[in-house]
C-alpha cells in the first residue's frame, strides 16, 4: 500500500470503531433510554430530558459526533480521488451513510427538537402534549441514526477488508 492508502486505511478503522461507538450511543437511547423517558410522569421525563440534553453537550461525545463527520469526510474525499483502491466505494457509502444518518439527521431532525424541549416549563400541563410528541418523533428519527451509523460501521469494515488485497 501506498503511503495515503495507509493513512486512509488507518482513518477508516479508527471512522469505522467511531461509528459503531455512535450506533451504540444511538442503540441505548433507542432501545431503553426514551422507552423508560416516556413510561415516567411528564413533569419527571421532561426534566430528564432536558437536563440529559444539557450533559450530553460534553467534550468525549461532541469530540467523538464531529470527530467521526470530519473523518468521514476525509473518506469521502479519499475514496473520490482514489476510486481505483479495492473498497473505496463501500468506504464512500459508508462515509455517506454516516453523514446523511447521523450529521444531517441530527443537525435537522433531533437537535431542533431538542431545542424546543428546552423551552417547555417541565411542570406545566400543557407540556404533555408536546412531550409525548417529542418521544415519539425524536425516538423515530433517533432509530434512523442507529440504523446508519452501525450500517455505516460495517460498510467501512467491509471496505478495510478489501483494501487488504492491496498487499
Amino acid at each position: 500500500m501506498a503511503f495515503l492508502d495507509d493513512l486512509a486505511f488507518i482513518l477508516a478503522f479508527l471512522t469505522a470503531i467511531a461509528c459503531g461507538l455512535m450506533g451504540g450511543l444511538f442503540f441505548a437511547f433507542s432501545n431503553f433510554v426514551m422507552q423508560a423517558l416516556g413510561r415516567i410522569h411528564p413533569e419527571a421525563g421532561i426534566a430528564a430530558m432536558q437536563s440529559i440534553n444539557q450533559v450530553v453537550l460534553n467534550r468525549a461525545v461532541l469530540c467523538l459526533f464531529m470527530g467521526t463527520t470530519a473523518a468521514c469526510v476525509l473518506l469521502v474525499l479519499y475514496a473520490l480521488s482514489n476510486w481505483e483502491v479495492p473498497g473505496t466505494f463501500f468506504l464512500l457509502l459508508g462515509s455517506l451513510l454516516y453523514l446523511a444518518g447521523n450529521f444531517v439527521v441530527t443537525l435537522a431532525c433531533n437537535v431542533p427538537r431538542n431545542n424546543a424541549l428546552a423551552r417547555l416549563d417541565a411542570g406545566s400541563p400543557d407540556a404533555v402534549g408536546p412531550w409525548r410528541e417529542y418521544v415519539e418523533t425524536w425516538s423515530r428519527w433517533n432509530h434512523v441514526r442507529t440504523a446508519t451509523a452501525l450500517a455505516a460501521s460495517a460498510l467501512l469494515i467491509v471496505g478495510l477488508c478489501l483494501m487488504l488485497t492491496l498487499d
